[in-house]
Formats: C-alpha cells, sequence, structure tokens
C-alpha cells in the first residue's frame, strides 16, 4: 500500500537517526543508481548564511520573466513540503513527490539517507523529468558536503558569510567562507554577494579556479530615489525599479542575482529583453516571510531572521521606517546565537513576547532559557513569556495600540506559527 506524503515525511525522519549527516557519497551513491541525469540545461547553486531564499526566488522570477522554464529548491518549508519543490512557478503536487520518494526509496537499497537528501535528490528527480532550462538549487546547510553539492553547478552564488551552525561548519568566517565555496567549480562563475567576504571564502575559491565576481568591485550597485542602479565592470548598467521585497538588503541580493545571470549570458535574450526580463522578475518576485507584511488594525512583519547578521539586517529595516513602537514576538532554536540577534536589534524594540519552541522541535529553546538570555543582554528590556508563539502573538495583539507595529521573527517556527494563524483567519497566505 502506498504512503501518503505525510507517511514517506514521518518515514524519512525514522530512517536515518541522524537528521544532519554531510557528506556526498551516499546520496551520490543513491543519485548515481537513478541514472544521474542532469536536473537541467543549467544549474545555479546558491549558498549564504543569509539571503539563499530571497537570491533563489529572484533568480527564479528573473529567469522566468525572460522566457526559461525554470526549476527552484529551497529549504525549509513554511506551511507545507511542496513548498520547497517548484517547477515552472508551481510546488510540486503530493502524487509527484510521492512517486519520486519511492523511485528513491528503491534505488537507495541499504544506503541510508537523511531526511534532507531524501528531499534533495527528490528535487533533482522531479527537475530532470521536468525539462528544464535552469535549476535554482539552495544549499541547506553549509555548501562542500551539502546534498545539493553533488550537482556541478553552471554558477555558484555565496550570499553573504556569518557566524551560523558553528558546530557544522566551523568555529569563525574563514572556516564556514572556505565550506560555502565548495559549490564552485573550476572556470565556472562564482559570485559574491557580500562586500566584506572573509579571506578563507577567496582563498578557497581562488584555490578552486572559480570565476570569481565581487561586489563592490566587479559589480556594484547605486541606490537613488528612483530606483537603483546596476552596474558592471564591464561597462553594463541598468536602471531598475525598487525589488519587490522590502529589506534594504535585497538590493544586494538582488545584485548578485543579476550578476550571475550576466556571467552566464543568454544567446536568445537582446539587451533590451534582458533589462526587460531583470525589471518583471524584481517586480513580481515573492518571498513569504521576509519582511512580509500582514495588514489589519495592528500590522504584523513577519521574518524568519534568526541570527546576528540576519538581526542587523531587521535593524537597518525599523530604522529606516517611521517611528513607531515595536513588539518584537520572539523564539529561537537552543543552537542559535539568540544573545547576538537581541543585541542587534537592542532597544529599536519596546517589549518582547517570548516564545517557548520546544513544543515545536527537540532543538527549540524554552521561554524560561530565552528570558535569561534576553535580560543578561538587555538588562533594562520589557518582556513577557509565554509557553508557544500563538500565546505570545495574543499577548503581543492584546497589549499593542493603534500605530504600533508587532515584528514576528526569529525562527522559520515563529514563521509557519503566524502564517499558519492567519490563513486559517484569511482563507489563504498574503506574500505581498
Amino acid at each position: 500500500m502506498s504512503r501518503t506524503l505525510a507517511e514517506w515525511l514521518a518515514y524519512q525522519e525514522r530512517v536515518n537517526v541522524h537528521s544532519i549527516e554531510l557528506g556526498l557519497e551516499r546520496v551520490r551513491e543513491v543519485w548515481s543508481r537513478m541514472g544521474a541525469p542532469a536536473p537541467a540545461r543549467q544549474v545555479i547553486t546558491v549558498a549564504g548564511t543569509n539571503g539563499k531564499g530571497s537570491t533563489v526566488a529572484l533568480l527564479e522570477a528573473m529567469l522566468r520573466a525572460a522566457g526559461h522554464r525554470v526549476g527552484a529548491f529551497t529549504s525549509p518549508h513554511l506551511l507545507a513540503y511542496n513548498e520547497r519543490v517548484r517547477i515552472d512557478g508551481a510546488d510540486a503536487d503530493d502524487a509527484a513527490l510521492i512517486a519520486s520518494f519511492e523511485r528513491i526509496e528503491a534505488a537507495r537499497g541499504s544506503v541510508p539517507l537523511t531526511y534532507f537528501e531524501f528531499g534533495t535528490l527528490a528535487a533533482l528527480d522531479l527537475f530532470a523529468r521536468a525539462e528544464l532550462d535552469v535549476a535554482v538549487l539552495e544549499v541547506g546547510l553549509g555548501g562542500r558536503l551539502d546534498a545539493v553539492n553533488i550537482i556541478d553547478a553552471d554558477a555558484a552564488v555565496i550570499t553573504t558569510v556569518d557566524l551560523d551552525h558553528m558546530d557544522w561548519l566551523g568555529p569563525d568566517r574563514d572556516s564556514i567562507g572556505r565550506e560555502k565555496a565548495g559549490i564552485a567549480r573550476a572556470r565556472r562563475p562564482a559570485i559574491v554577494g557580500e562586500l566584506d567576504p572573509p579571506a578563507g571564502l577567496l582563498a578557497a575559491l581562488d584555490a578552486c579556479g572559480a570565476r570569481v565576481e565581487r561586489a563592490g568591485i566587479d559589480f556594484s550597485v547605486e541606490r537613488h530615489a528612483d530606483g537603483w542602479r546596476w552596474r558592471h565592470r564591464d561597462g553594463s548598467a541598468m536602471e531598475l525599479p525598487d525589488p519587490a521585497l522590502s529589506a534594504p538588503v535585497q538590493y544586494a541580493n538582488a545584485a548578485a542575482a543579476i550578476a550571475a545571470l550576466h556571467a552566464l549570458g543568454d544567446e536568445r535574450l537582446t539587451p533590451s529583453a534582458f533589462f526587460a526580463a531583470i525589471s518583471v522578475g524584481l517586480h513580481e518576485v515573492r518571498v513569504p516571510a521576509r519582511l512580509q507584511l500582514i495588514s489589519g488594525e495592528i500590522p504584523i512583519m513577519v521574518d524568519v531572521g534568526h541570527n546576528p547578521q540576519a538581526a542587523r539586517a531587521l535593524a537597518e529595516w525599523l530604522d529606516a521606517q517611521p517611528e513607531t513602537a515595536v513588539r518584537a514576538v520572539y523564539g529561537a532554536l537552543a543552537d542559535k546565537d539568540a544573545a547576538g540577534v537581541i543585541a542587534a536589534l537592542g532597544d529599536r524594540v519596546d517589549h518582547w513576547h517570548l516564545a517557548g519552541l520546544e513544543r515545536d522541535s527537540p532543538r527549540g529553546m524554552s521561554v524560561d532559557a530565552l528570558g535569561i538570555i534576553l535580560r543578561q543582554t538587555l538588562p533594562q528590556a520589557s518582556c513577557t513569556a509565554h509557553a508557544d508563539v500563538a500565546a505570545a502573538l495574543q499577548a503581543a495583539r492584546a497589549a499593542a495600540k493603534a500605530g504600533d507595529c508587532i515584528l514576528a521573527f526569529g525562527s522559520f517556527f515563529v514563521a509557519t506559527a503566524v502564517l499558519a494563524e492567519h490563513a486559517a483567519m484569511a482563507g489563504g497566505v498574503d506574500a505581498g
């Protein structure tokens, strides 16, 4: 009897005792047994501490606007597992995922796979069957030993490098950067999206022989009142509309995405058609829970920022908004730098509604532990403790006054709870 999608996912969580098990040997072996078909005519792989999901969405939107048939693989999901695999703009349906999982299970034999590796292979399998022009793959963790790296990318994008997943990737930005550089290939474009990348990243890219293009050196962003200019050292330049995504950091993500497409080239498109596709993609791109506004009497801004670098980007966004009281609904996983996140936002938050996440994940931080970190980091902070995200959000709504803003952030589990409640109340999710 065939399993449902939910049953397959539960099985995948049980079949390997390790939720994370970096290494390519097992997943490469299974992919080889499946024939190792090319997932698309071209592949772009995106790694980075922050900005991966937004950059994948930007690339997807720009490529589709250019007339390409595109597949996108991202993780984690928010409301449904199907979100992880998109083909031509649509999430994979249950039947397609189940059929792919059945093929993977038949091929793997006794080879153990993690939950993420099952999902990666399913995406590659479905992409290979979809006759795609381009597949855009988001790295789950690191780069060099992540499952998506069994595919040789035609172009690699590394958005940012900061301190996260240090137990797996190393104790500093140099070590982490070297791991992320592992997605690059010799003589192929490697786009570095941040202005001050660690030396370890640049050294590793140089050692592998990639064609490195760096933000601020090979391409640049010039913002002005009516939009922004993307400029390349070869003389190419475009006057572009602001990205539909709200945060200031999205200009850097968009610039890196454009640099990747520019480096790959597209003989079918004239310069004017390329510019038009970029402009349409910037206008149409949508990514849930990246400064996603849920409108209402008290607006709620939802973001998956969960590390200090992401929190600094949130702080930059708050600084650019009209002055208002901010109530933060915040929950964190136990392996995240909650103190660094709290310090980055500082007194921009008027009241913290702390949420426990231990019911959501074995890695979830209790509200008591989170409260200790808040008091140690911001001794004068105003805060209340809540058992879960739903309770924290309810309290924030009850305490907020007209003109206040609720910022719900810190973990995908926070975003999922807020968006699920909104979907239940409104009959759908507003990703605007």
